[in-house]
């Protein structure tokens, strides 16, 4: 049990600066948002300790911790990570940081509470990706509905109450089959604990639904073709660090929960349903790609467009070959930092001109220069060009699912082709057409803005150019993964 604690203690450091923002008067907002501040900074070098700590040459859990939780239900506090989770780590306490950032001048009612909610959406968060123990993982997922909820409804735009109940029946609703099935095996083999259940036989026909309950619950959060209509309303009601967290983190954990759970847990349902959903996810890729081209929203573009990035993702993890989940969890990463960084430029904009509509604006190359260059490196990152992480990802994707579907490959490849087209339409647009009215003097771009875009360019280039350890970190965990398939 090498680095017992460490994960308690990314899970949990959040837990202090929430106490100490109770303690403080809501009025000292500058306070308020400095102890959130250094509470997420230092919630995220601990997660770049585990990262560096972490063997990647061991297929097993790392840093696990045990303890009794709920021994009634022979349930445990067990938090582990492997290499198909060590990533999503970091990744959640970078989005939450940058989250912080973005919001320092354009949240300016109920501070207070906005950053509580934060502070509650990196334990919910992080706790998803740790958890090796069923029942505590399901409270993590539900846990994360709480302050998502809040962040949208209360900071949201025109139509955000719409927006929410509209994301929380849908997630909720999936959720159900979820915690169905997980208390089906938990009556099977009287245990919660991941471990213990990976590799255990169940009948065909129950195994078929224990998957579908599953992957009903995961498909809602990815989001899946038919099952995708929250996310576009949900991202373009959302306050910029809400659209940052749901396109950052909260739709990788369908992907996540995919590979964690279906593959190993219910292999033969997994070759059964693998077909089909290679067929949805094509569906998804191409769909949602020609819906980015007629859309005159910003948010509403970038939001189908992880429709039709997410629709990779799972062609790449039901390609059930190694090339292809490692290309997936890889593409999550990037699609991560990419349309995270493409909703925060959208809020950039946004706080000077109040507008998303993509007809308002023009000429911003011009009159937004550093502006733009950022911009376009995110636009290049989104349609993949090499050099770039966005290229990586979706080439191991596709060269996983060649070997699975040659046909569905060439479909998928279609995307990329939309995906250059809308992306760059918008670019166009946005920046060299003539200017409208209005958009002509804008403020600077202020610290916060400048280092959290930064800070994503650094990372498009660094994954983009040298993939290598990144790929490394997950090769044997994903190796291991494939030998519970038949």
């Amino acid at each position: 049990m090498e680095g017992l604690g460490i994960l308690s203690a990314i899970l949990w450091l959040p837990l202090l600066g929430i106490l100490a923002l109770f303690l403080i008067p809501r009025e000292k907002e500058e306070l308020i948002k400095l102890i959130t501040l250094i509470t997420v900074l230092l919630d995220f070098i601990l997660s770049l300790i585990l990262l560096l700590k972490f063997d990647y040459s061991n297929p097993a859990f790392q840093f696990v911790e045990k303890r009794p939780w709920l021994d009634i239900i022979n349930s445990f506090y067990f938090l582990g990570v492997d290499g198909i989770s060590i990533l999503f780590v970091p990744l959640s306490t970078l989005v939450t940081l940058l989250c912080v950032l973005i919001s320092w001048y354009s949240i300016e009612e109920k501070i207070k509470e906005f950053y509580l909610a934060l502070l509650f959406t990196n334990i919910a968060m992080v706790g998803v990706f740790i958890s090796l123990d069923l029942l505590l993982f399901y409270i993590f997922w539900e846990a994360l509905l709480i302050p998502m909820y809040l962040i949208i409804g209360i900071w949201g735009g025109p139509r955000r109450i719409y927006s929410t109940i509209k994301f929380f029946l849908y997630t909720f609703f999936g959720s159900i089959f979820l915690l169905v099935a997980i208390i089906y095996l938990f009556l099977t083999f009287g245990t919660f604990d991941y471990t213990f259940l990976v590799g255990k036989a169940l009948p065909f026909h129950v195994e078929k639904l224990l998957f579908l309950g599953f992957l009903i619950a995961f498909a809602v959060k990815v989001p899946m073709w038919p099952l995708h209509t929250w996310l576009p309303d949900a991202h373009t009601e959302a306050p910029t660090a809400g659209s940052v967290i749901l396109a950052g983190i909260l739709i990788k954990l369908g992907g996540y929960g995919m590979v964690r759970f279906l593959l190993p847990l219910f292999p033969q349902a997994t070759l059964f349903f693998a077909k089909l959903i290679l067929i949805l996810s094509v569906i998804a890729i191409i769909y949602a790609g020609l819906a980015c081209l007629w859309q005159e929203d910003l948010k509403r573009l970038i939001a189908y467009s992880s429709v039709s990035h997410m629709g990779f993702i799972t062609l790449g993890i039901f390609s059930l070959n190694p090339i292809g989940i490692k290309g997936a969890l890889l593409q999550m990463i990037n699609h991560g930092i990419v349309t995270g960084a493409l909703f925060m430029c959208v809020g950039v904009i946004y706080d000077r001109t109040h507008s998303r509509a993509i007809k308002y604006y023009g000429g911003l190359a011009s009159t937004f220069p550093l502006y733009a260059a950022l911009f376009m490196v995110f636009t290049l990152a989104s349609i993949g060009l090499p050099g770039t992480n966005g290229f990586i990802g979706e080439f191991l994707i596709l060269q996983g699912a060649f070997l699975k579907d040659r046909f569905l490959v060439v479909l998928a490849a279609t995307g990329v082709i939309i995906g250059a087209a809308y992306m760059l339409w918008l670019y166009q647009r946005v920046f060299f057409e003539k200017p409208s009215a209005g958009v002509y003097n804008l403020a600077p771009m202020r610290w916060n803005e400048l280092t959290a875009l930064i800070s994503m360019v650094f990372l498009v280039f660094l994954i983009g150019l040298y993939p290598n350890p990144f790929l490394d970190l997950m090769r044997v965990s994903v190796t291991k993964l494939l030998t519970n398939l038949p």
